[in-house]
């Protein structure tokens, strides 16, 4: 019998008890970063790995090296020896160990660690004992290295449930982090196929890729703790070579289903992996269709090319879910995105996420998960779309992500029959209603609804196809309405006024506006040099102002004002559009400006996480409403006769003397 393989652990406590206490060993004797600390401890599980696979024995401390140790005595032999070992290991796994990495553990913290874990079999123990360990020492100590490698596991599941992969399909993450869309995958089969033989599906079926080896390396731990046999996690760079990609993971053919969460915002300047990617260059736009041309972008969004990538790397037919931020779904300058993913692919379903999702791994960016079917030959134009938003995603938007559960009128939190507090969310809802959806059942709710593609335009964002906003325009198909852009001209030549530097203007700014009387309130005198650089359009009496850009915009507090001979030149924010040459009556408008069918098409037309704005293409299609000319005429003279009562008590106001 070999006595270091004797004890077995069946406890997923007991394990996860051994692996805190070496990594808060380790972080408290070697003055390593939480990141480092992390790091050495995933280089040591490698080496106790390898050490078990080829039953080499040789990841052991005697009782006599130890106890040096622990005298501060010098001793070699323990390190000479698991360094020579983790020289076989970096050969064993190339795919995620440079030949120059080394064991950065002082004798001391290196003596505790396989003190501590010598007893034990990685891989005899069971696999749900040392995967829940592993998953639960990983979600202590993961964000304090490296917040950007997390996804939350809720939207992880969501998306595993949204896809249903099925055990002869391959699956790969591009930018798998530490695997846990790979990880959710597995446990998802294994779930629903009772004889998975999950080692022969990791081996075959489960890919990852990842720019990162110490995030790749964790990916691969993962893996190999679950399945004790080959895994495909290579730490490698996603955009380049497409081609050579395939050659080393042996899938020239494509893959069935791709899931990832791509890393947001940073930019790719490298010109020769942007010319690879059509996404990589600009494309010009000519009677709503888009074309690529030969001019290659400075630099572009990783998670656009992403997108790309993601697509060639699916078979024909293949499914895949993407997290991405919100801007992709709706910014007007990346219409050309979304015109380029309707051109490769079918739309399966559109699901909005809550601002807080990602704020307990360190982002406040507001993201939704994009449904994709690689559809190449694009015949297929007649289909539904699924939409839906998560209000309640089972954890707070704080730091901790504390769980949040639902709870009876008492207060008591409420249980499944397995005895398992039940989490506050819409998740499973909204599966169950995508099940029905597939079903072919017609889906009409407040966050879940299906529009045909056909209806779609050149957004993808789920408040721009709300049921509530779809009621609107129904409701104004079915009246008299005109678009503002038909009425009115937008003022979008700069004043000549800030040519001249010295001179000194009045600045109107969105918080000089009364929201409730249409007034312009307030102006602040400036030299031109010292305007703030928003600083743009001059006003004239008769002029109408209205917002297009913050928090505001679209809501109750939305500012819309008349120009008055009082602020006749003055220069107001771009954060307005100035209104001019009316070709309807220009107090209705003012009115109409103010009314919820106005501000409805305001909110919805908002693109922007920071600073909401409204492009000026939306604000010229604006619907309004045209009642009959009585109608029209009567809200006009109220609106003047309001005007004129406001001047007046101005002016008895004004004329008040008090002396002493």
């Amino acid at each position: 019998m070999n006595s270091l393989f004797d004890i077995q652990l069946s406890k997923e406590d007991n394990l996860l008890k051994r692996f805190e206490e070496i990594h808060d060993y380790i972080y408290a004797n070697d003055g390593l970063s939480p990141q480092q600390t992390l790091e050495e401890f995933i280089k040591i599980l490698f080496i106790k790995v390898f050490d078990e696979n080829e039953n080499s024995n040789k990841f052991t401390i005697s009782a006599e090296e130890w106890n040096l140790i622990k005298a501060g005595k010098t001793n070699q032999s323990l390190t000479e020896r698991i360094s020579n070992l983790f020289e076989h290991t970096k050969h064993a796994y190339t795919d995620v160990f440079d030949s120059d990495d080394r064991i950065k553990l002082t004798p001391n913290a290196l003596g505790f660690t396989v003190n501590k874990l010598q007893s034990i079999s990685l891989l005899n123990s069971s696999q749900d004992a040392k995967g829940l360990a592993f998953q639960k020492f990983l979600s202590h100590h993961e964000k304090d290295g490296r917040g950007q490698f997390f996804t939350p596991e809720p939207v992880i599941d969501f998306c595993i449930e949204m896809i249903q992969p099925k055990p002869n399909e391959t699956i790969i993450d591009p930018a798998c982090g530490s695997g846990g869309f790979l990880i959710s995958t597995l446990k998802y089969l294994q779930r629903n196929n009772n004889d998975l033989n999950t080692s022969v599906y990791v081996s075959n079926h489960l890919f990852g890729l990842d720019i990162n080896k110490s995030i790749a390396r964790i990916a691969k731990m993962k893996l190999l703790l679950e399945s004790n046999g080959k895994t495909n996690v290579l730490c490698t760079n996603s955009l380049e070579d497409l081609d050579g990609i395939k050659l080393s993971i042996s899938q020239k053919d494509g893959f069935d289903i791709v899931l990832t969460n791509p890393p947001f915002g940073a930019k790719i300047t490298n010109t020769s992996i942007l010319s690879r990617f059509d996404l990589g260059h600009k494309w010009s736009n000519f009677d709503k269709e888009y074309h690529k041309t030969k001019v290659v972008y400075p630099n572009q969004n990783a998670e656009i090319l992403f997108i790309e990538r993601c697509i060639q790397l699916l078979k024909e037919g293949g499914r895949m879910a993407i997290v991405l931020p919100n801007g992709n779904f709706e910014n007007p300058s990346l219409e050309y995105l979304r015109y380029y993913i309707k051109l490769k692919a079918k739309i399966l379903a559109i699901v909005n996420l809550p601002q807080e999702t990602f704020i307990p791994f360190g982002t406040g960016v507001k993201t939704s998960l994009l449904f994709l079917e690689k559809d190449t030959l694009n015949i297929n134009k007649q289909y539904p779309i699924f939409f839906g938003r998560v209000t309640k995603l089972g954890y707070q938007g704080n730091k901790n992500g504390t769980p949040l559960y639902q709870k009876d009128k008492y207060g008591q939190i409420l249980k499944d029959t397995s005895g398992q507090p039940i989490l506050e969310e819409d998740f499973s809802a909204i599966i169950e209603e995508y099940k029905k959806f597939q079903n072919g059942n017609v889906i009409e709710k407040d966050n879940v609804f299906s529009i045909n593609y056909n209806e779609l335009n050149g957004r993808f964002d789920f408040d721009f196809y709300s049921p509530e906003n779809r009621k609107l325009f129904s409701n104004l198909n079915n009246v008299k309405t005109v678009l503002l852009g038909d009425v009115c001209d937008i003022v979008k030549i700069k004043s000549i006024k800030l040519k001249n530097q010295n001179s000194t203007v009045e600045y109107v700014e969105l918080s000089d506006i009364n929201t409730h009387s249409y007034e312009i309130i307030n102006s602040t005198t400036y030299q031109v040099h010292k305007l703030p650089s928003r600083a743009s359009y001059e006003l004239r009496e008769g002029d109408i102002i209205t917002a297009i850009a913050g928090n505001s915009v679209g809501t109750r507090k939305h500012a819309t004002a008349i120009v008055t001979q009082d602020f006749e030149g003055s220069i107001c924010t771009n954060g307005f559009r100035v209104l001019r040459n009316f070709k309807i009556d220009i107090y209705y408008l003012l009115y109409f400006l103010k009314s919820e069918i106005f501000l409805k098409q305001m909110f919805m037309y908002r693109t922007g996480a920071a600073i909401p704005n409204v492009s000026d293409n939306d604000l010229l299609n604006i619907v309004i409403y045209v009642p009959d000319q009585k109608i029209v005429a009567e809200i006009s003279n109220k609106m003047k006769h309001a005007f004129e009562l406001r001047q007046e008590s101005k002016k008895q106001i004004e004329s008040i003397s008090l002396k002493i």
